[in-house]
């Protein structure tokens, strides 16, 4: 039997990994998919931290060797009982008993901090907004779901900085794919812009002809080895639908996946959906079921054609 393939989201509190991972979910099926949030590692509870003078940040502040046995034992198929954190009061509450799914997603601020960390996933996604956008995301949530004011906000992300800086920006570098979100001419969410490094240390799908050198559309650059998809947040909806076609067509095998729609999220109590993030998502979706793939037919097959894959493994269980 396959083993779970394993994808990292990492980033900065407030940079954005839920809203990215949960449209992934909501395509591949709740029953398909064991998320996990590396936050349920904290070492200390809200009031212990702020007793101690930690911020989450800091390695020291979480149990980051748990963390990495866990994940070999939900690798390997089997189950773990996995710490659990409440973000509503900050507490540390009963632990969980977790069974891995055929795809594991692991939501965290310090995932590529240690190399068997970064050796544990198959996918490793870095999310880098501005921080002047990350900073905004960031008080609106807490204080609307988290039970800080905003004075509480501002002084935790001031106290922070240091610790960012020093521990989870430096992640980037380990990260297969860089995303940055990023205001656009509009200040309509549903239209940022979005910046994505796509190092070649993953096969990414050949969005080349349908791209061109017009500022006001899609870009694609080749810097050294890796490339850079720019997708501004003002993309005709056409065009937009035409380079999603384009990805679907490269893993056509994973068709049923298209019952439900990328790019959705939540501002507040408004649903919006968003092209840049719809193609986001769905150049993460297409290395998930690439790698399932190729962990099913126990080799790598030409990106182009779906691997022999037979019995009741032809839908990739997703």
């Amino acid at each position: 039997m396959a083993r779970p393939i394993v994808l990292g989201v990492a980033g900065d509190s407030g940079s954005g990994k839920t809203t990215l991972t949960r449209g992934l979910i909501r395509v591949m099926g709740d029953e398909s998919v064991t998320r996990i949030s590396a936050d349920d590692y904290h070492r200390y509870e809200r009031r212990e931290r702020r007793a101690i003078g930690i911020t989450p940040l800091h390695p020291d502040a979480n149990h980051l060797d748990v963390l990495t046995q866990h994940l070999t034992h939900l690798r390997r198929g089997e189950p773990v009982l996995k710490p659990r954190y409440d973000h509503r009061d900050g507490s540390l509450g009963r632990p969980e008993y977790v069974r891995p799914g055929r795809f594991l997603v692991i939501e965290g601020l310090l995932n590529f901090h240690t190399e068997r960390l970064r050796t544990a996933h198959d996918i490793r996604v870095f999310l880098a907004p501005p921080e002047d956008l990350r900073r905004a995301w960031k008080l609106k949530r807490d204080c609307t779901r988290r039970s800080y004011t905003t004075d509480e906000v501002l002084h935790e992300l001031d106290l922070r900085e240091r610790d960012a800086a020093r521990y989870i920006r430096p992640q980037r570098a380990h990260a297969d794919i860089v995303v940055a979100f990023g205001p656009s001419a509009t200040a309509d969410p549903s239209h940022l812009d979005a910046e994505v490094l796509l190092r070649d240390t993953l096969p990414h799908p050949d969005l080349s002809p349908l791209l061109g050198s017009d500022r006001n559309g899609p870009t694609l650059e080749q810097r050294e080895r890796d490339l850079v998809l720019r997708i501004p947040g003002s993309i005709e909806p056409e065009h937009a639908a035409e380079l999603e076609e384009a990805v679907w067509a490269r893993m056509s095998f994973a068709n049923h996946l298209r019952v439900h729609r990328l790019g959705e999220f939540t501002a507040g109590t408004d649903l919006h959906r968003s092209d840049s993030l719809a193609l986001v998502q769905l150049l993460v979706l297409y290395q998930l079921v690439w790698a399932r793939a190729t962990s099913i037919s126990g080799h790598r097959p030409e990106r182009e054609q779906p691997p022999a894959i037979t019995g009741a493994d032809s839908a990739l269980h997703v």
